[in-house]
């Protein structure tokens, strides 16, 4: 198993976190230490349990397997057989890459892990003591997170380790291209550091076993592209979805999202050069980023070749945004961008690219960033029966006034400003709003949208505006609504609770807020 597997024990995000403060806990909610504190609980990982045997790292690197006497690892002092738990979490077919070892380096990156419910359920697997000498210890490891970018404090963390963060939702509508410091940030991992000098990236065409590598100079040797697209999270607006049901997973407002001008190299360009005929849409594209885990596996994802290959699909190569180079939040020196598909695809520190028949191996592409029905929990959700996110949903939010505020009244209207955006190219052609429960809708006006791109290519968003009818002496709460609609007529559904999934994703529910009026 690689820890494109992510969702393992050992490497998992919230996928793990959520079996096990939601479904395992209710197992074992008798063995957690509810009165202690999280420094207590660590520290009864690096304490000798007396009562138990010790182990060689010798020793336990020969269980790495269920056949193999179980699936035994380490952390701090202690030793876990955690065989009885692998069953219990997505990918349970495969051996565990910490299995036989330590998953200090693996929590040292993942540290969603290092909380009360994580760590109490860990040492109820514990069977014995390791020996000091072989004790790995993140203090002696090259801390992953010390070369990390300075971020504007504009940007609003939803975690620090790695850094994910959204600008407040009322910037958005400040400027139709989003300031590339005020831009979200959506990282998985730690950002590399890249040498310009030394940068390579690595092509490869599986379908005609060709090969080779191209510096950044080289890519600078195509045509330059510009293309004007709206890059968004597939989690945006997750918070909403939260409060319908929790979710384990970042908790998005609708600022997960921005709207810039990249340049670079298209991409059929590229591929034509690497062997790929016009025409061809048979397969994937897979990509992989520089940003790795502790062991060397980088972050993935494929689109479909067919998408890479139009020339109007505007796949780029691109190493500007908004005019200037890359920075590292963002990609430096060269990212993928995709318009119109999901902000996942949109691989960052581009390191290869390969032309393969088959979509990318790697957790992101198949284990994550896909939606099921409502009624699908852990228990019986099946991530190979759903595909892969691409093209995203029509979506609109209300930026201004923020839910909760005290709005003015002048001469009779409360004015209210937002985005819309729908994947796979398709125009916003409407944005309806409601103040009094449906009763009747005003048309917002388009203030700003892409123009002159033709059919089939409105990559960027359109920002609205609307005047919202007040009756004299309306104080509120009053609900205000919007939703969109695009040039395929498809509009955003009424309700959350009819698009809850279990990952949070795709969350395209009308945009609703709340005010009060003086």
């Amino acid at each position: 198993m690689s820890s494109l597997s992510a969702t393992a024990f050992i490497l998992g995000g919230s996928l793990l976190t959520y079996l096990i403060t939601e479904k395992i806990k209710k197992d074992t909610a008798h063995v957690y230490a509810k009165e202690d504190s999280l420094d207590a609980i660590r520290k009864a990982h690096d304490t000798v349990r007396k009562d138990l045997p010790e182990y060689t790292m010798d020793e336990i690197v020969k269980h790495n397997a269920p056949s193999a006497g179980g699936v035994w690892v380490t952390y701090g002092l202690g030793v876990y057989d955690i065989t009885s738990f692998v069953p219990k979490h997505p990918g349970s077919d495969k051996v565990m890459l910490a299995a036989g070892g330590a998953i200090d380096p693996f929590w040292h990156i993942f540290q969603q892990h290092n909380t009360k419910e994580v760590l109490s359920l860990l040492e109820t697997f514990r069977i014995g003591n390791l020996r000091p000498d072989d004790v790995v210890g993140t203090k002696d490891l090259h801390d992953p997170w010390s070369a990390e970018p300075k971020r504007h404090p504009i940007l609003k963390p939803a975690t620090q380790k790695p850094f994910n963060a959204e600008p407040p939702a009322s910037v958005l509508v400040d400027s139709f291209l989003t300031p590339n410091e005020f831009f979200y940030v959506r990282n998985h991992l730690p950002v590399p550091e890249v040498d310009i000098k030394a940068y390579e990236l690595e092509l490869e065409n599986e379908k005609v076993g060709k090969s080779k590598t191209i510096r950044f100079g080289d890519l600078l040797k195509y045509p330059k592209h510009t293309v004007t697209a709206t890059i968004m999270c597939g989690g945006n607006r997750r918070s909403e979805m939260m409060e319908i049901k929790p979710i384990k997973g970042l908790p998005w407002g609708p600022s997960a999202v921005g709207n810039a001008e990249w340049t670079g190299a298209r991409l059929c360009d590229v591929l034509r050069d690497l062997g790929v005929r016009p025409g061809d849409e048979d397969g994937h594209v897979q990509f992989e980023g520089l940003d790795t885990d502790p062991t060397s596996t980088p972050y993935g994802a494929s689109i479909p070749l067919a998408k890479a290959m139009d020339p109007r699909g505007d796949v780029i190569l691109a190493y500007e945004m908004n005019g200037q180079p890359l920075n590292r939040d963002h990609g430096y020196p060269v990212r993928v961008i995709v318009p119109g598909v999901v902000g996942s695809r949109n691989v960052k520190w581009l390191g290869k690219i390969v032309v393969s028949r088959h979509e990318s191996s790697s957790h992101w592409q198949q284990n994550d960033y896909k939606s099921f029905s409502p009624s699908t929990d852990w228990d019986t959700v099946d991530f190979k029966s759903a595909p892969a996110i691409q093209n995203m949903p029509v979506t609109s939010a209300i930026c201004t006034p923020a839910s909760g505020e005290t709005v003015r009244v002048e001469d009779g209207y409360v004015t209210v400003r937002g985005y819309a955006w729908s994947g796979g190219g398709s125009a916003i052609v409407r944005v309806d709003l409601t103040a009094d429960g449906g009763k009747t809708w005003i048309v917002a006006k388009l203030d700003e949208s892409e123009q002159s791109t033709g059919p089939g290519r409105h990559w960027s968003w359109s920002l609205w505006s609307a005047k919202i009818p007040i009756k004299p002496g309306q104080k509120g709460p009053i609900e205000i609504v919007s939703k969109a609609v695009d040039s395929n007529y498809n509009t955003q559904p009424e309700s959350f609770a009819n698009i809850w999934n279990l990952r949070g994703v795709v969350g395209n529910a009308y945009s609703r807020v709340k005010v009060n009026t003086k």
